[in-house]
């Protein structure tokens, strides 16, 4: 998947009034449609943005600055490009406004125009305790040393590859995750795809939650997420992938896949989805963010 025009050039024009026109938006079904699977399934979820380069200026003509998080449902036809919404922002810093309900009223209109959908905003000023953007930990078990023990070197895969979830590593006495709670809940911080604009690597922490009756092995599940290291892909799209390609081979009771990318111009997403909305966690911030 590739997209060209401005957002993938290397130099660009900041704007210094408000300009929502900058705000680009590109079709879910654009990587929903590559992966193949039931669209309705991939749009039960919540892609949380988390801005932390938010200003505008009061009536007093003083810089304002807070941090942003907008909640985009997984259902709205559109996501918004990371670049464009960057570029959106920027172009309130030196815009007047009477409060800070006005500043999220706007966001909320331009965004939800932009996705077509009601995009929710939320504004936290710097010593909110409120705002859930202390660092948090992923729940569960961290399968980042899984192949510790292998022998196996780990091959470079030009793309995703769910067959690397099969059972041969059982045969290989590999380690299967045991926990006498269910759901099973795991995550790696190793999560690399490149975006498809500027192709530069995007880095996240992934997080599983699980009811199956297949047992879970750590090898695989590190093998296959290690598979989307040279893939490219919108950090949505990559989570509804996993989301899918989990779903396929688990075939879950329930499943929760979430990521927390790391942030590039300020901004950090952050995409989850679940086979029911009674999953959804709450946003959370990790320490590489």
């Amino acid at each position: 998947m590739s997209i060209h025009g401005i957002l993938g050039e290397q130099t660009t024009d900041y704007p210094t009034q408000y300009s929502p026109e900058t705000l680009y938006p590109i079709a879910r079904s654009l990587g929903r449609d590559a992966i193949g699977w039931q669209d309705d399934k991939l749009a039960v979820g919540v892609d949380w943005w988390q801005a932390f380069e938010m200003s505008w200026l009061n009536k007093q003509g003083v810089s304002q600055v807070a941090i942003a998080r907008f909640g985009i449902p997984a259902s709205s036809p559109f996501i918004v490009e990371s670049k464009s919404l960057k570029l959106y922002l920027n172009s309130i810093n030196f815009t007047e406004f009477a409060s800070w309900d006005e500043v999220q009223a706007l966001i909320a209109k331009d965004l939800s125009a932009c996705v077509q959908a009601q995009v929710t905003v939320e504004l936290f000023r710097l010593d909110d305790e409120t705002s859930g953007l202390h660092i948090a930990q992923p729940d569960g078990v961290c399968i980042d040393d899984a192949l510790v023990n292998s022998s196996e070197k780990v091959t470079l895969c030009a793309h995703p590859d769910a067959s690397l979830l099969r059972d041969e590593a059982e045969a290989r006495g590999e380690s299967v995750i045991s926990d006498s709670t269910q759901p099973y809940r795991f995550y790696s911080n190793l999560l690399r795809s490149n975006c498809p604009v500027t192709n530069q690597p995007d880095w996240g922490t992934l997080a599983v939650s699980i009811t199956t009756e297949q047992p879970i092995h750590t090898a695989n599940m590190l093998r296959y997420i290690l598979s989307f290291r040279q893939h490219n892909g919108f950090h949505e799209q990559c989570v509804e992938q996993i989301f899918a390609d989990l779903s396929q081979h688990y075939q879950p009771r329930a499943l929760m896949v979430r990521a927390w990318y790391t942030r590039r111009g300020g901004i950090d997403i952050n995409p989850c989805r679940v086979s029911d909305m009674s999953l959804l966690p709450t946003p959370s911030r990790l320490i590489r963010q």
